[in-house]
């Protein structure tokens, strides 16, 4: 993918990217990584900046909101005592060019250059990649063992198993009974991966949430509900 980046007034650096997924031009405004331009193979890097420029009063408000948004997250600097079930986070000023992250040694190190700030978007990106590096490593190492062991304590079959950087929900299971869990289940203690796990499971003998699925939850957790209402203390997304 060819990316080209444009300053336009009021709203500053948006970054533009052809993209054989795209159909059609699509901009996106999110924390922490700003306004970005999807265009299809098909359009011209002109034509993708003037309709972009129509837009931007909509692209300002929305910057707005993520700002205030971005206010309400975690920032992370020196000091910040972060660690996954495995690693530790380390971030460290440096005399370089570019922001550095390292996953290695029970270690996630983030090297930013001296000129930036420890809570500008760049180095906050960055610093976030590599905590979900650092989660889908260890998501990879455990997750699928866990699964395979629940099921077949509790003769639960599925079928397939996906692990993703979900961040709007925990897990999910298909009427194929394909089962997807986020690497974020690894920030959460290991009684309730086994319950986010376990409610995948119950879903391939009931596609729902009806009362024979919290019977049978109940059955194979002990307390379904307690649990259930435990998982809501956690947020999915890193703030």
């Amino acid at each position: 993918m060819v990316e080209k980046i444009v300053y336009f007034d009021i709203v500053g650096h948006i970054l533009f990217r052809h993209s054989s997924r795209a159909r059609h031009l699509s901009i996106s405004v999110r924390p922490f990584t700003g306004v970005r331009v999807s265009i299809p193979i098909g359009m011209s890097y002109n034509s993708a900046i003037r309709i972009v420029t129509e837009k931007k009063i909509w692209i300002k408000k929305h910057l707005d909101r993520m700002k205030d948004f971005e206010k309400l997250q975690t920032i992370f600097d020196e000091n910040s005592d972060f660690c996954t079930k495995q690693h530790k986070l380390d971030i460290k000023k440096a005399d370089r060019k570019n922001i550095s992250v390292r996953i290695s040694k029970g270690k996630i190190t983030i090297m930013y250059p001296t000129e930036l700030k420890s809570d500008s978007m760049e180095v906050q990106t960055e610093i976030r990649k590599g905590i979900e590096r650092a989660l889908k490593s260890e998501a990879k190492q455990y997750l699928p063992e866990k699964v395979k062991e629940l099921a077949v304590k509790f003769e639960l079959d599925y079928n397939k198993l996906a692990l993703k950087n979900i961040k709007s929900r925990w897990g999910s299971c298909s009427m194929k009974n394909n089962i997807n869990l986020s690497i974020h289940l690894m920030r959460l203690p290991d009684h309730l991966i086994n319950y986010v796990i376990l409610h995948e499971l119950v879903h391939t003998v009931h596609h729902n949430h009806s009362k024979l699925f919290w019977n049978l939850l109940n059955e194979v957790t002990g307390n379904a509900k307690l649990l259930d209402k435990e998982l809501q203390n956690f947020r999915i997304s890193i703030y």
